[in-house]
């Protein structure tokens, strides 16, 4: 008997929107892991099925599990995000690149992470974006107290999702990671004209 939470397309579809038998397999399967105390939080119960349908449209675009794409799609102030592992798991298993790994120099104030690895297609070594403590200061990251007691680290997870960004986004599919959603600050989007006119009023 074939399993509801299988993961092979309905008749090669690659979307479970493609079709209106390809949607009502998605939902039977939504309902089914919904049920499951399994799966993280934010997709259990009757709230939770449409984001296992979500998830699940995800993990047939990206050819994943639907408990993979679960359990490293965070849900941030209702903003979906990568954990860094999963990016960084991503690098690794896609196959199209060896030698992978972190170069870090510095310490303190000066410290710097950069990715790099050799692209199998060329055999090129290709570097990500360098990270450093400077950058997180300028960028405001440090806000997060992560930034100073686990420096490294932090920045070994922004370094590895520069690199994602460069060379596999076809594989994150525009998905912020969880650490640029807590990380962005907001921004003020009143119009000039509207804060000269509050200006005026004393407000």
């Amino acid at each position: 008997m074939t399993s509801d939470i299988t993961t092979q397309n309905t008749d090669g579809e690659s979307s479970i929107y493609q079709s209106q038998n390809s949607f009502e397999f998605a939902q039977r399967q939504a309902k089914s892991l919904c049920e499951s105390n399994l799966v993280p939080t934010d997709y259990r119960g009757q709230k939770g099925l449409p984001n296992c349908l979500v998830a699940l449209e995800m993990s047939k675009r990206m050819n994943l599990s639907p408990l993979t794409v679960m359990q490293n799609l965070n849900i941030i102030h209702g903003t979906p995000s990568w954990s860094a592992q999963f990016i960084s798991s991503q690098i690794l298993g896609c196959g199209r690149f060896t030698n992978f790994d972190y170069i870090v120099s510095g310490q303190g104030e000066t410290l710097e992470v950069q990715c790099v690895a050799k692209r199998v297609e060329d055999q090129k070594i290709v570097k990500g974006t360098p990270v450093s403590m400077r950058m997180a200061k300028l960028e405001g990251w440090t806000r997060n107290s992560k930034y100073q007691s686990m420096p490294e680290l932090m920045l070994r997870n922004r370094a590895a999702t520069f690199f994602g960004r460069q060379y596999i986004p076809d594989l994150l599919l525009g998905v912020q990671t969880s650490e640029e959603v807590v990380d962005i600050q907001p921004l003020n989007v009143t119009p000039e004209t509207d804060k000269e006119s509050l200006n005026d009023h004393g407000m």
